[in-house]
């Protein structure tokens, strides 16, 4: 059997009395046994010694008004402060990040507050503020471009759709942009007015479709009567258009659009309610490929079941 190389021992000694511990000494002795002869050699011993002195008879956490107290959530919430930042120092702010080092926590802390920041700023501080801080810093990091998709308010949308149709930024950035309208939580008719040409625009991503519609989505299940807004009434001019009437496609190109504008619609929910009888023709035309007709069906998916979807689609079809 193999040699053990380490014997340890602990021992203690425990005091207790009414259920509280009074007093334990330790005494611990570790040996290497290769070096040792009858228990003496290299070894080492440790006693310790810990001893009860006295009770607090009160609490020493500071009383709080449970007036003070209220329920939040576990998103990042930053103290108000005296002023809000100017579009000049919002810019030195980015100089900072440029400079410090990427992996450290002075560096995490100064991108949330560039991020809180520019909520605060105007679009037209916002416009000078990229004028200044478009550059690049070591590594190609552009620390507005990565701010702008977390600020979530109208101005940095506005700001992001000028920069998208300005072609300043790599199509990475472009697509990151799209990505994070989805998770704007109070979405404005001013966004989506701002960023409903997008969809006009020759070659528009998928991303541009989906992040939009997305957008689309999350404004109308706030805002019950979202139909009878213009901005969202372009966007759904613009994709009924595509759809032409029957969803007809007459290549592979035309089939793959197709089916991403159909998806798109089926991101959009409620704001397509007013599209189903244009996708149940879609679903029932025989003639189509068999993806059209199964993407109209799944375009149905958010609309609400108010829109009597089973007598728009012919039975046993």
């Amino acid at each position: 059997s193999e040699q053990q190389i380490l014997s340890s021992k602990l021992e203690c000694v425990q005091s207790i009395k009414d259920g509280v511990l009074m007093e334990a000494k330790c005494t611990e002795s570790n040996l290497v046994t290769p070096f040792s002869q009858k228990g003496s050699g290299a070894k080492t011993q440790t006693q310790s010694s810990l001893k009860f002195f006295q009770e607090e008879t009160e609490t020493m956490y500071k009383k709080v008004d449970s007036k003070d107290l209220y329920v939040t959530s576990m998103l990042y919430e930053r103290e108000p402060t005296e002023r809000e930042a100017t579009a000049g120092e919002v810019t030195e702010l980015v100089w900072k990040l440029c400079l410090a080092y990427s992996a450290s926590f002075e560096t995490a802390d100064l991108f949330m507050t560039l991020v809180f920041e520019l909520r605060h700023l105007s679009l037209e501080a916002l416009k000078a503020l990229w004028q200044r801080s478009s550059f690049k810093c070591r590594d190609n990091w552009q620390p507005l471009i990565d701010a702008l998709p977390s600020c979530a308010t109208e101005s940095c949308v506005v700001l992001m759709k000028e920069i998208i149709v300005s072609g300043e930024v790599e199509e990475e950035k472009v697509e990151h942009f799209f990505w994070s309208f989805s998770f704007i939580p109070k979405p404005t008719s001013g966004m989506i007015e701002s960023l409903a040409p997008l969809l006009k625009s020759l070659g528009a991503s998928q991303s541009c479709f989906l992040g939009v519609t997305a957008l689309l989505h999350r404004f109308c299940s706030a805002y019950n009567s979202c139909h009878d807004v213009p901005a969202v009434q372009s966007v759904m001019r613009t994709l009924e258009k595509f759809l032409g009437g029957n969803c007809a496609v007459h290549d592979s190109e035309g089939l793959r659009q197709m089916q991403l504008v159909l998806k798109a619609i089926g991101n959009a929910g409620l704001a397509a309610a007013s599209l189903a009888p244009v996708l149940s023709l879609c679903a029932s035309l025989k003639s189509n490929p068999i993806e059209i007709r199964l993407a109209a069906i799944q375009a149905f998916r958010r609309i609400p079941c108010s829109v009597r979807v089973s007598d728009l689609l012919p039975a046993g079809d």
